[in-house]
């Protein structure tokens, strides 16, 4: 696919959206720009807050929305332009300048005027100008992003900004091309390059590992200076670290204790008591000198292991004032081929294998993990019923991997493209964060939800992989169905709060997720031998009047809760992430029409016994799913896998008793049981280093 047949997928998708939400196109459309931006890990979370004004002198000021990392302190800000036309020259610098300066400018206006006492409480910008406010100390960095859905001319890409109060400001320019490039990239992921020799004379001192490398990789033995570490996270912040070490800090501690005393106390011992940093790259250039050869410049650099290091360092610098000349980090870098169909695969591989021996469970992984796979293979295989008049059955596209609806297009002929789009309709796209988020909402979980894409779906990671575990069959078909009526649920209510009087276009997403919660809640409570027949939603493929109706009613109580000028946090927004506004939500007295819901319901034997019959049917699947897999890896590849079993001494006696049928395929086939026993050795084997890639 090229950026122009993007592009014009693009202005559709937001005109559609618009037409569905009911809000403004600009709004819709830096909510489906930013929805693009989350799902390839290019922000962790994004929240609307518009405002157009003036500010001192008649300076133009303007802001369309925000997020705060809480791992790396960067508070972005947001400013978009939107025409919806696919002819517009592309913008100059001076043009994208004007855009960044009114941002700009509004940041000075929030700490320098009365702007505070201007704004009407209780609305999203205001929740944006207390956050200002009350996290100026802590926040490390300003990011300013111009959203536009054309293009930018060559020229407009390095924008040199002053700081604001001595806070670094950081500008970024994103075009229909760049979220074109980043969002369907192979990395899934903005580039990051390294020119080393702009944080040290020499670049990176380092030795070739030889016997250690591949036709995949390369690998050398560093040491990095801890300024050099510091100042690089300073530029890049989270984005430097490996998607799923990331996602693993964001949920603990991120700064060790034991390494920032070792860094103030005994920065001389750091090299000797630091276990240092693992990290990938591409492309790397390298220079000798008498002294010894060198790496000076590195592109698409990952900390896969370290991250805690790293950000201790840059934080010990920031807050502690401490001196970090003189402490030296060794670190492990691999420099994966670029050109490999495997190098994204592979980087995750490293990434997992590296972090064995932390903490780091499988949830951290999720976005490897077999229920993905599963929801995508469902997606692919089944018709949702033919709706509205409809001649043809249609499917919900489950995009297990970031892009896979666009790619899934780009070897298509334009008749094959239409072919596609009408049994998968752009409108029955479901990502990975959003089934994390329609789920929870429906758990009871909508504070989570709240505290954005990134911290909620780590939190969904752990609740599955729990229950995968325990008992996997419970992610069925019926599972999907029912998941895919709740997000029919979701987008219903959306479009209820964008038409209501009350609405004053902001907290959707918080009256939307709390809204759903609150009707669960209701529904046990004044239903107690039943429950909602989400099938029945899939079958109809829409909600039905009267659940409408009761929504009608709960939006309002809902939007009035989390606004209540009583409420124990003036922010709003942060408000909606405590436990203490979900207590109060479920506080709100509220009486369903129980005779309009009573033909919706089903009663718990009934669903229990449906839910039997999905397990028992996923289980003949997961068996034939799994024999299969075992069966196409081929003897030759099982002989390898037992190879190296019995040299790292893994697995369990029945585990490698399973072996014993695999090395004889076809001439004998694993059962189910064996084949599922193998399946999970070979996790194990990869765990340790093994790489299947290697051994087809």
């Amino acid at each position: 696919m090229e950026v122009l047949e993007f592009q014009k997928d693009f202005l559709e998708e937001v005109k559609v959206a618009t037409s569905l939400s009911g809000e403004g196109s600009v709004a819709t459309f830096v909510s489906v720009a930013t929805s693009y931006m989350i799902n390839s890990e290019a922000l962790p979370d994004f929240s609307p807050a518009f405002f157009l004004g003036t500010g001192k002198s008649n300076r133009k000021i303007r802001v369309d929305g925000y997020v705060l990392d809480d791992f790396d302190n960067t508070l972005t800000l947001f400013i978009a332009n939107y025409t919806g036309e696919l002819d517009n020259e592309p913008l100059t610098k001076t043009e994208v300048r004007q855009q960044f300066d009114r941002l700009r400018y509004f940041i000075e206006e929030v700490y320098g005027s009365k702007l505070v006492k201007e704004i009407e409480p209780s609305t999203a910008v205001a929740d944006l100008i207390d956050l200002m406010l009350s996290q100026k100390a802590i926040i490390r960095k300003y990011r300013l992003i111009f959203l536009c859905d054309g293009l930018v001319s060559n020229r407009a890409t390095n924008f040199e900004v002053p700081e604001i109060e001595k806070i670094p400001v950081e500008c970024q320019a994103w075009d229909i091309n760049r979220i074109f490039q980043v969002c369907f990239s192979d990395i899934g992921r903005q580039n990051i390059e390294i020119d080393f020799k702009t944080y040290t004379t020499l670049g990176i001192p380092c030795i070739e590992a030889t016997s250690a490398n591949s036709n995949d990789y390369k690998s050398f033995l560093c040491i990095i200076p801890g300024e050099t570490l510091a100042s690089i996270y300073d530029l890049h912040g989270s984005q430097l670290l490996e998607g799923n070490v990331r996602s693993f800090l964001s949920t603990k501690v991120a700064v060790n204790k034991k390494i920032r005393e070792t860094i103030l106390q005994r920065p001389d011992k750091f090299f000797a008591y630091n276990n240092g940093v693992s990290a990938t790259a591409m492309n790397l250039r390298f220079e000798t000198t008498p002294m010894g050869r060198f790496i000076v410049y590195a592109k698409d650099f990952q900390i896969i292991n370290g991250g805690q290091t790293t950000a201790s360092l840059s934080n010990a610098r920031h807050k502690d004032k401490a001196d970090l000349n003189g402490i030296l980090v060794q670190m492990k870098l691999t420099e994966v081929d670029s050109d490999s169909d495997q190098a994204s695969e592979l980087i995750r591989n490293i990434s997992r294998s590296s972090n064995s021996q932390n903490k780091v469970s499988d949830a951290d992984f999720f976005s490897t993990h077999p229920f993905h796979v599963r929801m995508e293979q469902i997606s692919r295989r089944v018709f949702a019923p033919a709706v509205a008049g409809s001649q043809h059955e249609t499917k919900w596209f489950y995009e297990r991997a970031r892009g896979q609806y666009f790619q899934a297009q780009m070897r298509m002929s334009k008749q094959e493209k239409a072919k596609f789009a009408a049994q998968h309709p752009k409108g029955q796209l479901v990502t990975k964060t959003d089934f994390a988020k329609i789920r929870n909402t429906w758990d009871g979980l909508p504070q989570t939800v709240s505290k954005g894409a990134q911290t909620n779906f780590t939190k969904f990671a752990e609740i599955v992989d729990d229950m995968w575990t325990q008992q996997e069959v419970l992610f069925n078909e019926k599972y999907f169905k029912e998941s895919i009526a709740l997000t029919i649920l979701f987008k219903h209510t959306e479009n209820i709060v964008s038409h209501q009087a009350w609405y004053e276009q902001g907290y959707r997403a918080n009256i939307v997720t709390y809204s759903i919660a609150l009707l669960r809640e209701q529904l046990k409570k004044q239903f107690p031998d039943s429950e909602l027949n989400l099938l029945q939603i899939w079958n109809k493929q829409t909600i039905p009047i009267a659940l409408s109706d009761e929504l009608v009613k709960i939006t309002k109580i809902v939007f009035d809760t989390i606004t209540d000028p009583a409420r124990e946090t003036i922010n709003v927004t942060q408000w909606c992430k405590r436990d203490a506004c979900w207590s109060k939500v479920k506080e709100c007295s509220l009486l369903l029409n129980q005779e309009a819901m009573e033909p919706l319901m089903i009663c718990r034997d009934d669903a229990r016994y449906a839910n039997k019959e999905a397990k028992s049917g996923q289980k003949v699947i997961s068996d034939a799913e799994a024999q299969a897999v075992v069966i196409n890896h081929g003897a030759p590849f099982w002989t390898k896998v037992n190879d190296f079993v019995l040299e790292k001494q893994i697995g369990s006696p029945d585990m490698r008793a399973s072996l014993m049928p695999a090395m004889s395929i076809p001439r004998k086939i694993p059962n189910p049981y064996q084949s599922k026993k193998l399946l999970k050795l070979l996790e194990i084997a990869e765990t340790e280093g093994f790489h299947a890639a290697d051994s087809e």
